[in-house]
């Protein structure tokens, strides 16, 4: 697993050269980057499949990843967090154990950041956590050469107004690893809570590494719920660390790849798109509002109605009733309705 690490590191710097990371130059020394199956992708919601087999996908282990510290590292184009073999997945067809988990992000003053994009929205960072297939695959570095050898779950995060607690196990160490190549400790703590409260939406496709050497290898799991980070956590993430080992420093940010075409591949959702991005659970719970709206107004319609007529009533009525219990009138020069 090392050195799959290692590896992965080195191609990267040859590969940067030429533009943000070298992105277009890709291909040209690992031609499975410009392959027909290659991630991340731009995930258009009216065009996803709908599959009710897709079972629901359960992490294992996360709650209590072990007692011992956990790694934590800049290797250069990320920061990551190994993770040990007890936090594994259910709910895909062969058991996936977990090796390690990084973020992607943007740069302070631009919009962006996140690898995946839900209806050419991106967000402001990206999670994601690899697995690997230890039921077929000795290693990580095995497993992440061949097809569905290795599973990702992507979890884009936003901005929202308060500190995410358990975001800051990662954040709050970043200045210990400023620069490349440098490693810290951090206690274990709840994987499981940097994942969105809500597993069961979710959209499946067949894809790759987002980094070179781009294996064809992946299947992908990017959750319809979002992760919130404060502004000041996201900012810590985008102005803390260097790609480089030592002076001049350069300031590692905007490390995402750019939306890879989908081609002849299909998106499947484990939920029921209705309108942009509305569940059916949503759907109901609007429809339930909104009939409810409806019959308030119309009891508030009854009740005004009542309020008018009530008056109009009493006027209409209680004259002639008191005239009809009193003497009767003469009748004189002009017609009086209670004349004998």
């Amino acid at each position: 697993m090392l050195i799959f690490a290692l590896l992965l590191e080195v191609i990267w710097l040859l590969a940067a050269d030429g533009g943000p990371h070298g992105q277009d130059h890709w291909p040209a020394s690992y031609p499975e980057c410009g392959s027909n199956a290659q991630s991340p992708i731009d995930i258009q919601t009216d065009s996803v499949t709908f599959d009710p087999e897709l079972p629901a996908l359960q992490p294992y282990g996360y709650e209590q990843p072990g007692t011992e510290p956990l790694d934590l590292h800049n290797n250069g184009h990320t920061v990551q967090l190994a993770l040990p073999p007890t936090l594994y997945l259910g709910g895909l067809p062969q058991k996936y154990v977990a090796a390690q988990l990084h973020l992607h992000w943007g740069q302070k003053g631009f919009p962006g950041g996140s690898e995946h994009q839900i209806n050419s929205e991106a967000t402001a960072a990206e999670l994601h956590i690899v697995h690997y297939d230890s039921d077929s695959y000795d290693s990580l570095s095995e497993a992440a050469q061949m097809p569905q050898g290795l599973a990702v779950l992507g979890i884009l995060i936003e901005v929202g107004e308060t500190k995410n607690a358990a975001y800051d196990h990662i954040l709050s160490h970043l200045h210990k690893i400023r620069h490349k190549d440098q490693k810290t400790s951090v206690p274990p703590f709840s994987v499981r809570e940097l994942l969105p409260p809500q597993l069961g939406q979710f959209f499946r496709y067949n894809g790759s590494l987002t980094t070179p050497p781009c294996y064809q290898s992946v299947v992908w799991t990017v959750f319809h719920r979002r992760a919130q980070i404060s502004m000041e956590q996201l900012e810590q993430l985008q102005e803390t660390l260097f790609s480089t080992e030592e002076e001049p420093s350069q300031l590692l940010v905007q490390n995402y790849r750019a939306p890879q075409p989908l081609n002849q591949r299909t998106v499947y959702a484990s939920f029921i798109q209705v309108g942009s991005l509305y569940t059916t659970g949503e759907m109901v719970s609007l429809g339930v509002g909104i009939l409810f709206g409806c019959l308030c107004l119309l009891l508030a319609v009854y009740f005004i109605a009542r309020k008018i007529r009530t008056p109009v009533t009493s006027m209409n009525h209680s004259p002639f009733q008191e005239e009809e219990a009193g003497e009767p009138e003469e009748c004189g020069l002009y017609f009086s309705t209670s004349c004998r």
